[in-house]
């Protein structure tokens, strides 16, 4: 697994490999199932502190995405991107999504562009069907 990450950015390392995974997830480069790096692996190869590792990995479990077992370690949940019967958007921090359409706003960006970029943002991952 390859990710880019920004050293220099004001967002948490942890937060950068979070959102490289779930993006990753997103464009079909990590299938559901997949294994992922152990926590040392990934710091040894991002040259970082793998409890920086373990917390991007703690959040991602909580938040559904990833599966760690002990014995096979940490993998994409084979139902990632599946509906269920719980409430889809629990895991979601709305709030997050809030203030960067804020941050948008502010700046000036118009709503059609906002907008343009979304769909065709979403429309770019692999196996959407509600298109």
């Amino acid at each position: 697994m390859h990710l880019v990450l920004d050293l220099d950015s004001e967002v948490p390392i942890y937060q950068q490999i979070r959102d490289r995974v779930v993006e990753a997830i997103a464009e079909g480069a990590l299938a559901p199932g997949t294994g992922l790096p152990s926590t040392r692996q990934l710091a040894v190869d991002l040259t970082i502190n793998f409890h920086t590792v373990n917390k991007a990995y703690d959040l991602l479990r909580r938040e559904g995405i990833i599966r760690i077992n002990r014995k096979s370690g940490a993998a994409v949940r084979p139902d990632v991107k599946q509906s269920s019967t719980d409430d889809l958007r629990g895991g979601v921090d709305w709030a997050r999504m809030r203030t960067f359409l804020a941050e948008l706003d502010v700046r000036g960006i118009p709503k059609e562009e906002v907008m343009a970029y979304v769909e065709a943002t979403l429309d770019g991952f692999p196996g959407r069907d509600d298109g």
